[in-house]
């Protein structure tokens, strides 16, 4: 960090010189780039900005209007002091007419009432500059090689943010871009008081650039994507003017967590392996011809041309983390290609991502194919509970730590394949809020709500979200309104506004008054049908990213927290 001109009047070098301020004494912590000797007036096109200029006046001008001139030109171009030398032109007092320009130009001033060696103030001021970069570079070095490390190594987001909470000493948040918390590192402070009404006092962090200080809050904001597509806010709690140490940090930490969601995988066997690149291949549409994933299946023994194929996914329950949900992950893997053999179906298995198993199944020629599919959901789970699952036999399928399976539609072709997949995962993302026993689901069992709660961590469904209630939530936020509310009980009761308004526990009247203000924050027209099913689907959507499954992780207890609230905004 540079010194500021109140650091360099400290130089014992110039406390010699008795250095006292005639004008500007509120602008002395503006940092000193550096230090210009000059006995010459046309001068401000040889600066740069950040000077502290050093004279004895003797070149000044007498003009009045000179001197103005003089004071103007070096504020222009950022100049932070001007120094004189009193003894040689001005014995006592410099002119007013230089005073009242710099006051006006809010440049500070400073008078020297003992003959100074210019050179030797020079020198500190330059070797305390050149010290303080020194010190920054080593300290970025030191940054690079930790979040290196971290990089390589493919720390997750946990422990990234409890390294930046031990370097800067700062409670530090991961965030979504719904302002939803992913992760907090409190750095010793009650959690509880950290995130209390979370939501609302982001949405007031207004962001000017990629990491932005917010004095009101003291919060150090950096966004935190990668190849161009943001997906959440890395926030330190920093209380003061950051130090450039502590921007460094955020934003070195911010890239580690873009680039580990980038690189993020799962040890599997080979085979597994084999299997999810044709999987993924298929669904990621990587193959010009979706032929040529019936070649590779065939090349890895697992024939698939003319039959009926259909997809399937396993989403396993998060009930472990690190490298015991990796292990799980894996274990259901095997666990599914396991039940495929011993029932001589003709099936790919292989992890789709952290929380899933596909399998593209090549079904057999009986009619009767959910028979087929019971038997094998039960075998997987079977050979799941085996293999180590926490489950017990007959548990049902909301018991913590089991599967849940989703089953797309039978297709005749490798073509279509794709679409029974993504029925497939989600059916099964939505199946695990069911409360039933069903071996597995399938697509009827869906609405809308099922389809925003499959996408509630998608950055694009985030935005949508935010580009429809944004301006209204963040009203809410600023103005301690219920605005949002409001809107959710007129659509829930069908636009319908003397039902709502009865909901809503209001008088016609004031409701009414409430849907103006709301068409006004919004600018959208709450008569129109479409506009209203805009905004319903992103209250949906809001609600889905709500939920409790997307709860703040904290190495403290987080577990006496209560969930975001759905009415009111906090």
């Amino acid at each position: 960090m540079l010194p500021s001109l109140s650091d360099v009047l400290e130089l014992p070098v110039l406390r010699r010189a008795r250095p006292r301020i005639i004008v500007g004494a509120e602008h002395v912590n503006s940092p000193v780039r550096w230090v210009h000797i000059a006995e010459v007036t046309d001068l401000a096109h040889l600066l740069r900005g950040g000077e502290l200029v050093l004279t004895t006046g003797i070149a000044m001008p007498d003009d009045p209007a000179a001197l103005r001139r003089y004071v103007a030109d070096l504020a222009d171009v950022g100049v932070i002091g001007i120094a004189v030398e009193l003894g040689r032109k001005y014995h006592s007092a410099l002119p007013q007419a230089l005073v009242t320009a710099a006051a006006e130009a809010h440049l500070p001033v400073i008078t020297l009432e003992r003959e100074a060696r210019f050179v030797e103030i020079t020198e500190a001021v330059h070797s305390r500059i050149i010290s303080e970069q020194m010190t920054e570079l080593q300290e970025s070095e030191r940054l690079h090689r930790v979040f290196t490390e971290l990089s390589v190594e493919g720390a997750p987001p946990e422990r990234v943010l409890r390294t930046v909470a031990e370097l800067s000493g700062c409670p530090v948040i991961l965030e979504n871009l719904t302002h939803q918390v992913l992760v907090c590192e409190s750095a010793g402070e009650d959690p509880r008081s950290l995130l209390a009404a979370w939501e609302t006092r982001s949405r007031g962090i207004r962001v000017s650039a990629r990491t932005t200080h917010d004095a009101g809050t003291g919060w150090l904001v950096t966004m935190v994507g990668a190849r161009g597509q943001d997906w959440g806010r890395l926030i330190l709690v920093c209380g003061a003017q950051p130090s450039p140490t502590q921007t460094m940090l955020v934003e070195r930490a911010a890239t580690t967590l873009a680039l580990g969601r980038l690189l993020e995988r799962h040890q599997e066997s080979l085979e597994r392996q084999t299997h999810r690149t044709i999987i993924t291949g298929i669904i990621d549409r990587a193959y010009a011809d979706p032929e040529e994933a019936l070649v590779r299946a065939r090349a890895v023994g697992v024939p698939l041309s003319g039959r009926p194929l259909v997809g399937m996914v396993i989403r396993i329950r998060e009930a472990d983390t690190g490298l015991a949900a990796q292990a799980r992950l894996a274990d259901t893997a095997e666990a599914a290609a396991r039940s495929c053999r011993e029932l001589r179906l003709a099936a790919l298995v292989g992890s789709l991502d952290d929380g899933r198993v596909g399998i593209l199944l090549a079904l057999p020629t009986t009619p009767d194919v959910d028979t087929v599919l019971t038997q094998l959901a039960h075998r997987i789970r079977q050979h799941a509970r085996s293999d180590g699952s926490p489950s017990s036999p007959g548990a049902p399928n909301d018991t913590p730590g089991t599967t849940v399976i989703g089953v797309g539609s039978t297709t005749e072709s490798i073509r279509t394949v794709r679409r029974s997949f993504l029925e497939a995962r989600q059916v099964a993302d939505v199946a695990l809020s069911q409360r039933d026993e069903r071996a597995f689901h399938r697509l009827p069992d869906l609405h809308v709500r099922g389809l925003v709660h499959l996408f509630r961590d998608d950055e694009r469904l985030q935005t949508y979200v935010e580009r429809e209630l944004g301006p209204l939530l963040s009203h809410d936020a600023r103005h301690g309104t219920d605005l949002t509310t409001m809107l959710r009980h007129y659509l829930d009761c069908g636009r319908n506004k003397a039902v709502a308004a009865t909901h809503a526990h209001l008088s016609r009247p004031a409701f009414y008054d409430r849907l103006r203000r709301i068409q006004h924050v919004l600018d959208a027209d709450l008569d129109s049908v479409e506009t209203c099913l805009s905004l319903h689907i992103a209250l949906l959507a809001l609600d889905a990213m709500r939920e409790e499954g997307s709860q703040p992780h904290s190495r403290e207890t987080l577990a006496t927290e209560a969930p975001p609230s759905r009415g009111r905004e906090n």
